[in-house]
C-alpha cells in the first residue's frame, strides 16, 4: 500500500507560495505544487487563469459563510472535491467541458454522503431551534445551480 503514496514525485508535495491580489488587496497563499496544478485545470476548464479562480471561491465562501476563515485549506478542500468528483464520474473528465454549465447540486449528490456539506445529516437544530438562512446564504443558494463545483 505504502508504494502507492510514497512513489509521489517529491516536487508534487512541496510547497509554492503566491502572491495574488484579491480585490486590491494583496495576499499570499502557499499550497503544495500538486494542489496549484488541480486549481490551475479547474480555472482552465471555464477559461480563468488560477489569479481569477480563486477570487471567484474567495467570493462565494463569502457569500455563503461570511467568512474565509482558513483559506488556504479551504483550496485544498476544493482541490480535492474536484478530484474527488472526477473519481465519482459526477463530472465529465473532458477537460474541455467547463464546469460553470454544469449541474452542481446533481454533481454533488452523486458524492458519498461524508463529501457532502452536513455529511450525509440532517442539519441539526440550534439551542433557539432551526435558524433561518442568512441573507448571503440565500443568494449563495440562488446562485448554486449557475455555480461552478
Amino acid at each position: 500500500m505504502c508504494e502507492i503514496f510514497i512513489g509521489a514525485d517529491p516536487l508534487s508535495y512541496e510547497s509554492r507560495t503566491r502572491s495574488v491580489r484579491l480585490h486590491g488587496v494583496v495576499t499570499s497563499i502557499r499550497l503544495e505544487h500538486l494542489f496549484w496544478d488541480v486549481l490551475d485545470e479547474i480555472a482552465r476548464r471555464d477559461g480563468l487563469t488560477v489569479v481569477q479562480l480563486i477570487e471567484k471561491l474567495y467570493d462565494e465562501l463569502i457569500a455563503a459563510r461570511g467568512e474565509a476563515g482558513n483559506f488556504a485549506s479551504f483550496l485544498r478542500v476544493s482541490a480535492l472535491r474536484y478530484e474527488a468528483l472526477l473519481a465519482h464520474q459526477a463530472i465529465p473528465a473532458d477537460v474541455a467541458v467547463p464546469l460553470r454549465g454544469l449541474d452542481a447540486r446533481a454533481a454533488v449528490q452523486k458524492l458519498p454522503a461524508h463529501w457532502q456539506a452536513d455529511g450525509g445529516r440532517a442539519p441539526r437544530p440550534g439551542p433557539q431551534g432551526p435558524q433561518a438562512p442568512s441573507s448571503s446564504a440565500r443568494s449563495c443558494a440562488a446562485e448554486k445551480s449557475s455555480a461552478p463545483v
